[in-house]
């Protein structure tokens, strides 16, 4: 289990010394260049020579078998994702590469949990096939809570044997965020049997709100860090407890504005930055990790301490000792920028070779799995109704750019022993159906805070279990809806007045398409137009809907065994 080390002969390190030392010409040669060192701070000046896939000269001059001429550019290691959903990408691990790498995630480190929720060790398998087929480094880690908790229905389950005998491959650094934090301070066997295996190595945490003697039990199973961090006291008290603080900025989850302030000269060894879940709109549209570095130095945060977390900090925290600094001996994964302070990407260079369309040329295929996981039949509206003892009751509540949500309590029109939907308040009905085959359950509830005042949003994508979610002010619309979904195996779909107004098909396990990312790109747009026109104003309506299934995070959640009050880590009625 951990870092890969890759075979070097005797005759690499002689090749290294010989161009190191100026005596043969290096491999290549960045020229003309200035680059920031983000160990003392500085922008140096000097020629930066690679041998092979290493760095072997800075602040020297050198001549090169092949030269870039980085004059008026600054260099910087590559960027690193700590932590990361592909599938959340809603493409491949092919094409999440190629929309990633030439933005400067030389560097990712996915948990392909969402797929492992449906396929089990088959979806498992197709990342780490996929992973050693890149031209980004893609390092996979095992996925801990399959299911993430008893309190819904997933399509598969990983006890620790299974997970065990995957920790060899060579992409595989540890176990994936334990977001089962209750599990942990209960004491569950089967929780601690999986932290057990994996002492010694590397285990990623997901720990939303923790604080105080909770806080301390976690982290003294060995769990090494926090993408959940939403709040400053919150990153300030994890840090102080020697937990590594992950930054988050996806497409519903933006942490970087808050917690920007937290990212200082002291505080940069020990965090991260990272993505979880970002389409490829946004991507697109606002950048990947070099969209993160942008924002903290426009909120303020010292650029040095920025790329230090970016880089050497993130690859430090998961025993990537190889990368992150632009020195000899570490790995030529370098980042040509026409600006610093706007993280603006010219090239990149990865193992020291310039990205470029070939670097994505000839790569193994691996075949597509989990094309049938939609496991539902055709739905009539009358399974949408919410019997009840009296007009008042729980209501999610949506919190705009956050997976937390508010537990709220609201009267709601009554009729025939039904709760009813109100879109004149925004109150809306919320329904998840198992779709694994292996029950008929439908988890019924109410959400305030998609603006809808009619019509129905449907999605396969539903954290983490991935069952069918619906939402809508109409039973018939909300039926059309979920039919369509069964129809294209998976992905969204938007309903109005019994009529299907966009939708993006996602026919691997119900997650992924098999397009290509400027497809899905266009295919978003369309989609985000036509629920806009129904009068929702959130920027990312199917993924703030996929959030509402998870029920480790605060407060009130809805998974298809009914709705969970995650505080109490229990079901309550509708």
């Amino acid at each position: 289990m951990g870092v890969s080390k890759p075979d070097v002969t005797r005759d690499d390190l002689e090749r290294r010394i010989d161009q190191a030392m100026g005596r043969t010409k290096a491999d290549l040669v960045i020229k003309n260049t200035r680059f920031l060192n983000v160990v003392t701070g500085e922008i140096a000046e000097g020629d930066i020579a690679v041998c092979g896939d290493v760095i072997v000269g800075t602040y020297e001059s050198y001549d090169g078998n092949t030269v870039i001429d980085g004059r008026d550019r600054i260099a910087v290691p590559g960027f690193i994702d700590t932590h990361v959903h592909c599938e959340s990408t809603l493409v491949s691990p092919f094409e999440f590469d190629r929309c990633v790498l030439p933005r400067g995630t030389t560097t990712a480190i996915c948990d392909p949990h969402e797929i492992c929720n449906v396929l089990g060790e088959e979806g498992l398998q197709y990342f780490l096939d996929s992973s050693v087929g890149l031209a980004m480094d893609l390092r996979v880690q095992l996925s801990s809570c399959v299911p993430a908790t008893e309190l819904e229905t997933s399509g598969a389950r990983l006890e620790a044997a299974d997970l065990v005998r995957h920790r060899g491959h060579p992409q595989v650094i540890g176990l994936a965020e334990f977001m089962n934090f209750p599990g942990v301070l209960h004491k569950d066997p089967g929780v601690l049997d999986k932290l057990a295996a994996f002492q010694g190595g590397h285990i990623d945490g997901h720990s939303p709100l923790v604080s105080g003697y909770d806080l301390n039990a976690y982290l003294s199973c060995g769990i090494k860090n926090c993408h959940e961090t939403t709040g400053v006291e919150e990153a300030r008290e994890k840090l102080r407890k020697g937990m590594q603080v992950l930054i988050r900025d996806g497409s519903v989850s933006k942490d970087v504005n808050t917690l920007a302030p937290i990212i200082d000269a002291m505080t940069s060894p020990f965090l991260g930055f990272c993505t979880d879940d970002r389409n490829p709109l946004d991507i697109a549209e606002e950048g990947h990790i070099d969209h993160l570095i942008r924002r903290s130095i426009a909120l303020g945060a010292p650029v040095e301490s920025v790329y230090r977390a970016a880089t050497w900090s993130a690859a430090r925290g998961f025993g990537l000792t190889d990368r992150g600094l632009i020195a000899p001996g570490f790995r030529a994964d370098i980042v040509l920028l026409d600006d610093l302070a706007d993280c603006r990407v010219n090239s990149v260079i990865r193992s020291g070779r310039l990205v470029g369309p070939e670097s994505f040329e000839g790569r193994p295929t691996v075949a597509a799995v989990g094309l049938n996981s939609l496991k539902l039949d055709q739905v009539t509206p009358d399974i949408f109704r919410v019997a009840s003892n009296g007009p008042t009751g729980p209501v999610i509540g949506l919190i705009p750019g956050k997976i937390l949500t508010e537990h709220l309590t609201e009267s709601l029109p009554y009729r025939n022993g039904e709760r009813h939907p109100d879109p004149k308040a925004d109150i809306l009905k919320v329904c998840v159906l198992s779709r694994h085959g292996t029950n008929r359950n439908v988890g019924r509830g109410f959400v305030k805070g998609f603006g809808l005042k009619r019509g129905a949003l449907a999605s396969s994508v539903g954290h983490d279990s991935h069952n069918v979610i619906v939402v809508g002010a109409d039973d018939a619309d909300m039926a059309v809806a979920v039919n369509r979904l069964i129809e294209l195996q998976g992905g969204f779909v938007s309903v109005l007045d019994g009529n299907v107004t966009g939708e993006l098909a996602l026919p691997l396990a119900g997650l992924i398409s098999d397009r290509s990312f400027e497809e899905v790109e266009h295919q978003l747009i369309a989609s985000r137009a036509a629920v806009r026109a129904m009068g929702c104003p959130l920027a990312e309506p199917f993924l703030q809907l996929a959030f509402l299934p998870l029920p480790v995070i605060p407060h009130l959640k809805i998974t298809d065994m009914g709705l969970v009050d995650v505080d109490r880590f229990e079901l309550i009625p509708a």
